[in-house]
């Protein structure tokens, strides 16, 4: 399956994700940095994209840089005089981030914010920066609830909430499933469902990432 899977995957991309040069750039340097290949795929990078044109986006956040891939993705959607704040707990991980932002031509819209997300969170919401027309959650799963919470915080009306990882290989469906990031998932998803300020879906995905699948919600009113 997975094979067949990964043919799905290069059909729909050469087809609608022409190669480029920055973006593939950017894959090589975080391999050869030795980064784990866990960004997201470029067919669901072009959904970030997507999403993020649709909703005419000028202030974007997300929690979780690794190499900046997503990053530019989402940069390059941003409307004129936009600006991305990204947060990652790694300082090597940010370090080539910052070189695949800066290659990109995205260093004067993008802000790198290293350290703990929970840490950085707060001062976000201290230096009124938001509301943010888009979260992007793909930082460690197991604190999802709490960057779910954060979310809610820093968005408005109109806004969206996406978050990646959240089938876990089909996990997410066992309650016995001990496992923080299953774990963690669970209780996020368990928070969306009740909280009267989104409505939400997830979705199931295959492709080159294995089998997972992400979460959307829409923020229907405001804080």
């Amino acid at each position: 399956m997975q094979e067949q899977w990964d043919a799905v995957d290069r059909y729909f991309n050469n087809l609608l994700n022409p190669a480029d040069p920055v973006l593939d750039a950017a894959l090589q340097t975080s391999r050869t940095a030795g980064l784990p290949e866990i960004q997201v795929a470029p067919n669901q990078a072009k959904l970030l994209w997507i999403l993020a044109q649709t909703a005419g986006a000028r202030k974007l956040l997300e929690i979780g840089t690794l190499g900046g891939y997503s990053a530019i993705w989402l940069a390059r959607a941003l409307s004129a005089g936009g600006r991305l704040i990204t947060l990652e707990a790694d300082p090597g991980y940010a370090a080539i981030a910052r070189e695949n932002i800066a290659l990109a031509g995205l260093s004067d819209v993008v802000e790198i914010r290293v350290g703990r997300a929970l840490d950085l969170l707060p001062g976000l919401a201290n230096e009124g920066i938001g509301p943010f027309d888009l979260v992007f959650l793909d930082a460690d799963k197991q604190n999802n609830p709490e960057y779910f919470a954060w979310a809610l915080k820093l968005t408005r009306r109109g806004s969206l909430i996406v978050a990646d990882n959240v089938v876990r290989g089909g996990a997410v469906a066992d309650s016995a499933n001990t496992d923080p990031s299953v774990q963690g998932t669970r209780r996020f998803l368990e928070l969306a469902a009740a909280e009267p300020r989104v409505s939400a879906t997830a979705i199931q995905t295959v492709g080159e990432k294995g089998y997972d699948g992400f979460f959307v919600a829409l923020v229907v009113a405001d804080p």
